[in-house]
């Protein structure tokens, strides 16, 4: 059996965001018969909390980039569309029966049918579950699913960067993201002709912006090369007048916009800029140096030294942070390692 390699817990935020905000265009990208049948005048409407309790009460086991949706059909009906982001980087056998899991406590919670679809962003051609069934003596239950490979569209770059539906952008960042995890450098140049590209395309600005966010958390950076990016990608702005200041001030930029409209645009700009870097560099630097030590835990100690980043994931700060990571430099064993956070 091939060692399993799981990607970065980080993308699940991003997924569930991008689903929530460009349900629409995902929909249309990977599943356009589904996209076609739906009725989008009447919008759509994101069902996080019937989500939640169904974990809670079915207890079917740690919740994923799982998103349910509720949608209106062109002939006037209601279906519910529950997506499963699968974010490892290898197959998993306990998939086809997670899907079911979901599914049936949709059903048996709230006796409401649930169509299910997958997205799995594995790095193996050949697995492709569509179903989950069991039985005996003529007795059989069985979910049949549809899933979407992001790795059929490695090979389409080109039609992914011609496509007109924002979402060929979200998977983009997702393969550009897995490809460079071992190379920041590379990470960084790809990062930066992708958010150049997004600044020239002819999307609404709204749009512009939630994706240059999305790729922003995709595609984290160490800290030092995240602040020569950012201020690679100012200068890219300024020089093409372009109005995207605070882009990337992932928690500045609601107070910042808001506070504007109350004491003036310019004067609030400069506000939610300033608050905004401090408060996206601090998030950038506690991204970069969590992706450097699960780096080094995941060359040195395998397996084993991945299952450690739970604990690291609990350190309160930068400075906890840094301190571990000083320490691991000079830890010889992974016993050395779970003795630091005994």
């Amino acid at each position: 059996m091939p060692k399993r390699r799981r990607a970065s817990d980080d993308f699940d935020s991003p997924w569930k965001d991008a689903l929530h905000h460009f349900l629409p265009a995902f929909l249309g990208f990977f599943f356009a018969d589904i996209h076609a049948d739906v009725d989008w005048s009447r919008g759509y409407e994101s069902l996080d909390k019937e989500f939640q309790q169904i974990v809670r009460r079915a207890e079917v086991g740690k919740i994923f980039a799982d998103k349910l949706f509720k949608v209106w059909l062109r002939d006037g009906s209601e279906t519910w569309i529950l997506i499963h982001v699968e974010v490892q980087g290898e197959p998993e056998e306990r998939f086809p029966g997670r899907m079911f899991d979901y599914n049936s406590a949709v059903r048996r919670l709230y006796n409401h049918d649930v169509v299910s679809l997958a997205v799995l962003c594995d790095d193996d051609p050949e697995w492709r579950p569509t179903r989950f069934t069991y039985g005996r003596w003529d007795c059989r239950m069985e979910l049949t699913f549809r899933v979407a490979k992001l790795l059929d569209h490695e090979e389409k770059r080109a039609a992914l960067e011609a496509s007109a539906n924002p979402f060929a952008m979200v998977v983009q960042g997702h393969l550009d993201a897995i490809a460079t995890r071992r190379n920041p450098e590379a990470r960084k140049s790809r990062k930066f002709d992708l958010i150049k590209a997004l600044l020239r395309s002819r999307l609404p600005k709204d749009d512009v912006r939630q994706l240059l966010r999305l790729i922003d958390w995709m595609m984290t950076l160490p800290d030092l090369l995240d602040e020569v990016f950012r201020n690679e990608v100012h200068r890219y702005e300024e020089e093409n007048k372009m109005e995207y200041l605070s882009t990337f001030e992932r928690a500045g930029f609601k107070k910042g916009h808001e506070e504007g409209h109350a004491v003036g645009r310019k004067e609030g700009h400069e506000k939610g800029r300033e608050e905004g870097r401090e408060e996206g560099r601090e998030e950038g630097m506690r991204e970069g140096i969590l992706e450097l030590i699960e780096l080094d835990l995941d060359t040195r100690f395998s397996v084993a030294g991945r299952r450690m980043m739970k604990k690291v994931k609990t350190l309160p700060d930068l400075a906890a942070l840094r301190q571990f990571a000083r320490f691991l430099k000079k830890a010889a064993t992974i016993q050395d390692v779970r003795g630091y956070f005994a």
